[in-house]
């Protein structure tokens, strides 16, 4: 086993296995989840040296916020699946990194409770079919302090997840909820996911807060395109983490033409597979300004809390601005495409 699968491991030694799976596992064969991984091991780095001295700077600009390194926590749901503490043990850990969390529409823990932990937050949005409601919700993130929204879009059906099907998991556990998805008068409601959504939403978002609006869920270039046409700040280049279309291109393959097609004009998240310092290079050298992690935040905080969360993220900076003074950068803009290539 690769250092890089061992938090993995341990995560599965501790967790109910039923949970377990509920967060590792991906739609249909898994060959999208697995695919996201394989992307990165094709790949190798081409150094350059004798680049003169500097010490690595990895603070990076994003929508709403300057972190210190180019590295955000990707929405994901339940975390109180992996420790009882949830998501303010997730805030807790993000905020001791100096990281970004989005959170998720789908948390087990209130938004505004996450931003009590005082990290910084984005917001991930899935739009309702009840736009009254879904606006609600908008504002309550904002209230809290969210500093954008990101709008999740690659969901019209959901992705058919094989191993909670086998464990017969089809709701959380007594006492879990979702609980970004009470309305104002308290009720929960049930996450719609709407086939019929369409651009006309990201306007209708735009026209129902102030916040910068990113769109993750894009592997395609022609809808980079038309995404920057509609006015968002940001593109996340995804595919749900392989839990969505089996079978869908690994965010790495698809990268470079996403970042050709928008151009610079805004930037350009990729999420998906990445694991190590390494792979963070190597997707900052293809295009991306940042990258999201997911399941790895979920793994330290099944086995340490914030602690745990803290101490991902920690190793994950520390071990790329080590690859990045090996590769002859001292920043990520030093990071170019000449210097991956797949043997």
């Amino acid at each position: 086993m690769t250092p890089s699968r061992e938090p993995e491991r341990r995560a599965r030694d501790v967790l109910d296995p039923v949970h377990f799976d509920a967060l590792a596992g991906g739609a249909g064969d898994e060959r999208t989840l697995t695919g996201n991984e394989d992307a990165f091991a094709r790949r190798r780095l081409r150094p350059r040296v004798l680049r003169g001295p500097g010490t690595p700077d990895l603070s990076t600009h994003l929508p709403g916020a300057r972190l210190a390194a180019p590295v955000v926590v990707a929405p994901t749901a339940f975390h109180r699946l992996a420790h009882r503490a949830g998501e303010v043990a997730t805030g807790e850990g993000v905020a001791a990194a100096h990281g970004l969390l989005t959170v998720s529409m789908m948390a087990t823990t209130a938004v505004e409770d996450i931003a009590a932990t005082g990290a910084a937050l984005w917001f991930q949005l899935y739009v309702q079919p009840d736009r009254a409601f879904t606006a609600d919700v908008v504002a309550r993130a904002e209230a809290a302090g969210c500093r954008a929204i990101v709008l999740t879009v690659d969901s019209p059906v959901r992705g058919r997840h094989v191993r909670d099907e086998r464990h017969r998991f089809t709701d959380l556990p007594a006492g879990l909820v979702c609980e970004n998805m009470r309305g104002r008068d308290g009720r929960l409601r049930d996450l719609v996911v709407d086939p019929d959504l369409g651009w006309d939403a990201v306007a209708w978002l735009r026209g129902t807060t102030s916040l910068p609006v990113l769109v993750k869920g894009v592997l395609h270039p022609a809808d980079a395109r038309l995404a920057v046409e509609h006015g968002v700040d940001g593109v996340v280049v995804s595919n749900h983490g392989g839990r969505q279309l089996d079978g869908a291109l690994a965010t790495l393959d698809a990268l470079p033409a996403v970042v050709d097609a928008v151009a610079g004009r805004v930037p350009v998240l990729l999420d998906g597979g990445v694991r190590s310092g390494v792979d963070a290079l190597v997707a900052l050298a293809l295009g991306a300004d940042a990258v999201m992690v997911g399941r790895p935040v979920l793994w330290g905080l099944a086995l340490s809390g914030a602690d745990g969360v803290r101490a991902v993220l920690d190793d994950l900076a520390g071990a790329l601005a080590h690859a990045m003074a090996l590769a002859g950068a001292h920043r990520p803009a030093d990071l170019t495409p000449d210097l991956v290539v797949v043997p």
